[in-house]
Formats: C-alpha cells, sequence, structure tokens
C-alpha cells in the first residue's frame, strides 16, 4: 500500500472529489483527516473511512477560520506525532460575468480557494520542516490555467493557487517537501448539478474522451503525488482533464 502509516489531511473531503481521495487514501493504508464544512458530511465520511479498514478523524470547520484550522492541526500532531501529506481540496464556485459579479462573490471565492489553501499550508508547514518530509497537494482547475466564461473570481483563485504550487516547491523543496498540484476538466460532482441537460452534453462533447472525469479519477492522481511513487515531482501542474484542453 503506497500511503502505509501516512497522517494525510484533506480538506473539502466531505463529498465528491475530497471523499473519493479521503476512501482512496484509506485503501492506500493511510490515516485520514477529513475536513469540511457540515459535521454531518464529516460523519458520514469518516463512517466511510473507518469501514475500509483505516484510521479516521474528522472535524467541522471552514478553510477561512485560522484559529479553527490551527486548532485542528494541532490536535492532529498531537495525537499522531506528524502530518504527512495535506491535500488543499476545499473550494466553491459563485459564478457571474465580470459586469454583474459582486464584491461578495468574488470576495467568498477568494477567501476559500486561496486564502484557505494559504492558511492549511501555512499551518503544516512548521511540522513537515521539523520532519524533514511532507506533501502538499494544491487543488487548481483547467480554469486556472486557461480562464472561463463567467468565472473572474474562480480563476484567478485557481491561477493563484498555481502561483502558491510553484513558490512553494521553490522555498520547501529543500527542506524535502514537494509541492505539486492537480488541475482537474469537468468531473461528475454536485458541483455540476446547476448545469442545464444540454449544455452538460455539449460539455461532455468537447473532451475527447467524451465522457465526463469521475471523482476517483482524480483521486488517482492525488494518491500517485502523495505517494514516494511521485519522489521526483515537485513544482508540477497535472491537468486530469480527458484531453479537453488539446
Amino acid at each position: 500500500m503506497k500511503l502505509q502509516g501516512k497522517v494525510c489531511i484533506i480538506t473539502g473531503a466531505g463529498a465528491g472529489i475530497g471523499l473519493a481521495t479521503a476512501r482512496r487514501f484509506a485503501a492506500e493504508g493511510a490515516t485520514v483527516v477529513i475536513c469540511d464544512l457540515r459535521q454531518a458530511d464529516v460523519d458520514s465520511a469518516v463512517q466511510a473511512v473507518r469501514g475500509l479498514g483505516a484510521k479516521a478523524l474528522g472535524f467541522a470547520l471552514s478553510v477561512t477560520d485560522r484559529p479553527a484550522v490551527d486548532a485542528m492541526v494541532a490536535a492532529v500532531k498531537a495525537e499522531h506525532g506528524r502530518i504527512d501529506v495535506l491535500v488543499n481540496n476545499a473550494g466553491i464556485t459563485q459564478d457571474a460575468r465580470l459586469q454583474k459579479m459582486t464584491l461578495e462573490q468574488f470576495d467568498t471565492v477568494i477567501d476559500v480557494n486561496l486564502r484557505g489553501v494559504f492558511h492549511c499550508s501555512q499551518a503544516v508547514a512548521d511540522t513537515m520542516v521539523l520532519q524533514g518530509s511532507g506533501v502538499i497537494l494544491n487543488a487548481s482547475s483547467i480554469v486556472g490555467l486557461y480562464g472561463n466564461f463567467g468565472q473572474t473570481n474562480y480563476a484567478a483563485s485557481k491561477f493563484g493557487v498555481i502561483g502558491f504550487t510553484k513558490t512553494w516547491s521553490r522555498e520547501l523543496g529543500p527542506k524535502g517537501i514537494r509541492v505539486n498540484a492537480v488541475a482537474p476538466g469537468f468531473v461528475a460532482t454536485h458541483i455540476l448539478d446547476s448545469i442545464p441537460e444540454k449544455v452538460l452534453a455539449e460539455m461532455t462533447q468537447e473532451v475527447p474522451l467524451r465522457r465526463l472525469g469521475q471523482p476517483e479519477e482524480i483521486a488517482s492522481v492525488y494518491a500517485f503525488l502523495a505517494s514516494d511513487d511521485a519522489s521526483y515531482v515537485n513544482g508540477a501542474v497535472i491537468e486530469v482533464a480527458g484531453g479537453l484542453t488539446i
């Protein structure tokens, strides 16, 4: 098992890609720390992970709440003595064209998708440096590489995450810490529920594989990057989009 004995924190792990990643990490032998907003989602995810025979902890928190993030990291370190992997998966969308986007929409997305990644990464960095090892994985998006109509705030946040990844890989690499990002394309999660069926069909036709990605396919990439199989991968942004951007 690729992650045997690793202590792994995953944000936004109550559903979708985050939950699929938690389950995959559990199957690979990790101790999984589930973080999400709703206690019910956290409890359900913890139960799912434990059902796979893995150890799990759960924390209901917002990644925008720095004291709560710090408290979570301290609790994990106190119980397990180390933190090996952080997956910054939590994220939201609040779409609108530039002329229609409110300041609240802009600020909310930046606060979760960008500031939240900063909070969590800074909170674990000292522990990883002291260990001399660790992996930070950031959720970007193909929108963070190419932009997208109606997503000024989301695109900015996901471009920013790539900037974090490139910078931290330089800063933390000499300390034995790898930092990488994953840029998913269209993935079959609840984030697509509000999209009309006709539009969804058109989006699918844009993908050379002619289908949406599955959360488990993103989780597989996270599992590879978190493992020693990716020991020389640092500062990378890996597209997992079925060839959408070709």
